[in-house]
């Protein structure tokens, strides 16, 4: 990691929000001492869940990866995110980070969110953006490659980067596949963040950065930062058109 790039990223982004952050914020807005949150693709020690132990009612954590542990007041399940095991109508609130990249059956994901939310309940996604350069170069670059690409730019282990597949991160998409599971868009956001892949290298950082400023400042280029955020909301009033699924508990 390169010192410059690092007196950059202070310099141009030190009072920003970084997306997670933004998330984070979003979940708090929404969240109620009685409520149960889900975090769909919560990570082998579910960090951000577990940073909400002690304000909500439940708070469960589902990821498909093994657990490093299981921290306090938190429900751990190690399952598919499109078989959580939870009740028909049981969760208040439903997030994702950094996790529908990876979805390669977006209906799947969505028939179990539509399933798994309450009436009036939220699912607050956080994705990268298909536009986004990153992106872009990772649909170039063969899956088997990602992680040792991570790892030599960001730092991130292996074992936690996972094949992409870019299939519902675009506005068109989340609009298509929440409407197909009667799930409405209740708010969609571009978000950038510090270019973290050029952290290596000083002057790629400086001009990565450049970009990122431009497309800030320029409305007509904000669809390409680097990520997309988004609210759905299930309906109090079932929709009649879209398909129902139902499964036990687990």
């Amino acid at each position: 990691m390169s010192s410059l790039s690092q007196r950059l990223k202070q310099r141009y982004f030190g009072r920003s929000v970084h997306p997670y952050g933004v998330l984070r914020q979003r979940i708090e807005e929404l969240l109620t001492p009685d409520a149960t949150l889900l975090d769909a693709g919560c990570g082998r020690s579910a960090p951000t869940l577990t940073h909400f132990h002690g304000r909500a009612r439940r708070l469960v954590g589902v990821d498909c990866v093994a657990f490093a542990g299981t921290p306090s007041g938190v429900e751990l399940r190690q399952r598919d995110l499109a078989d959580t095991g939870v009740a028909d109508d049981a969760i208040d609130l439903m997030y994702s980070q950094a996790v529908l990249e990876h979805v390669t059956d977006p209906d799947a994901i969505f028939a179990e969110i539509a399933r798994a939310l309450k009436p009036g309940g939220r699912y607050i996604g956080l994705t990268a953006n298909k536009w986004d350069y990153a992106s872009v170069m990772a649909r170039l670059i063969p899956n088997r490659l990602h992680p040792w690409i991570v790892r030599h730019t960001e730092g991130r282990e292996e074992q936690d980067v996972f094949p992409t597949a870019y299939r519902v991160n675009t506005r068109r998409a989340v609009m298509r596949y929440a409407a197909r599971h009667g799930l409405e868009l209740v708010e969609f956001r571009y978000l950038g963040q510090y270019p973290s892949y050029f952290m290596f290298n000083g002057a790629l950082f400086l001009f990565a950065t450049a970009y990122q400023k431009l497309i800030e400042r320029c409305a007509p280029l904000r669809c390409f930062q680097g990520w997309i955020f988004f609210v759905l909301r299930k309906p109090l009033a079932p929709n009649l058109s879209a398909p129902a699924v139902s499964r036990p508990a687990a």
